[in-house]
């Protein structure tokens, strides 16, 4: 296990104000953590800072502290913090470690292989934790978590369960937990629901526009004799019988009874 060596100073002051006045010297404010040391507030320099992340690029890596030329402590990176908006690094939390006790820490996830599901299948590799919390000693450590994933399916996830062992490493939380899934792609899993949805509506929409056709509504029913009655012509054998009279004319007289005849 490679060991990575940061210098660090004692920082006097703690506050905002401190913390300020640390960032324009070009130093973050951290502090280390321990088991058997109390916290230890410390300065280290932003540019070897920013150099020791590139060259751990991402790996699990233990980190001498060195202060005045002599090894103060070995230690991980706990926490970073930065700023959203201009990136700068604002806090560092280290915690100390002893080369003969278990530590716990994360470690990163990292993919090998190219899963059967994405090569064959069309399926999209989906990663469901990036990180996994272990425990080791120091010397075990390792810098990733290699996962292969050639056999994997579409359909199918590796839990940590199904992890390959790592010697003198524990793998910590629930064994059921997913590390990576081999899954469809979205499209065609909107797709897959929107298709039948559209055809549902499709086939409403024709049903009813034929009923409608086949069965006229009431309004066309009632138009259908009002024209007929109005076409149809006096003295015609067809017309009704007992046509309404038309519109404003004055009901015709009762017949009167026949006189009697003189004698």
């Amino acid at each position: 296990m490679k060991k990575y060596q940061l210098t660090v100073s004692p920082r006097e002051g703690t506050g905002r104000s401190a913390s300020r006045r640390l960032r324009k010297a070009e130093k973050i404010p951290a502090i280390l953590y321990g088991k058997h040391t109390k916290p230890e507030s410390l300065a280290i320099n932003g540019p070897e800072f920013i150099k020791l992340l590139k060259e751990i690029g991402g790996r699990a890596a233990l980190i001498e502290l060195k202060r005045d030329g002599n090894t103060a402590a070995l230690s991980f990176l706990q926490e970073v913090q930065r700023d959203p908006i201009t990136d700068r690094y604002l806090h560092l939390d280290l915690q100390e470690v002893k080369e003969n006790e278990k530590m716990v820490i994360n470690v990163t996830v990292h993919v090998t292989g190219e899963a059967y599901g994405v090569k064959t299948e069309g399926g999209v590799l989906e990663m469901v934790s990036h990180q996994l919390r272990i425990r080791c000693l120091p010397k075990d450590l390792p810098t990733f978590i290699n996962v292969d994933v050639t056999e994997l399916k579409v359909g199918e996830t590796i839990h940590i369960s199904e992890l390959k062992p790592i010697a003198g490493v524990e793998f910590l939380g629930d064994t059921r937990q997913p590390v990576v899934s081999c899954v469809q792609p979205v499209e065609e899993i909107v797709e897959a629901v929107v298709a039948p949805v559209a055809g549902a509506e499709g086939a409403a929409a024709v049903s009813g526009a034929e009923g409608a056709a086949a069965a006229p509504g009431a309004e066309g029913a009632a138009a259908a004799p009002a024209a007929g009655a109005a076409a149809a012509k006096p003295g015609d054998a067809k017309a009704p019988a007992t046509a309404a009279p038309a519109k404003g004319a004055a009901p015709a007289a009762a017949a009167k009874p026949a006189a009697p005849a003189k004698k």
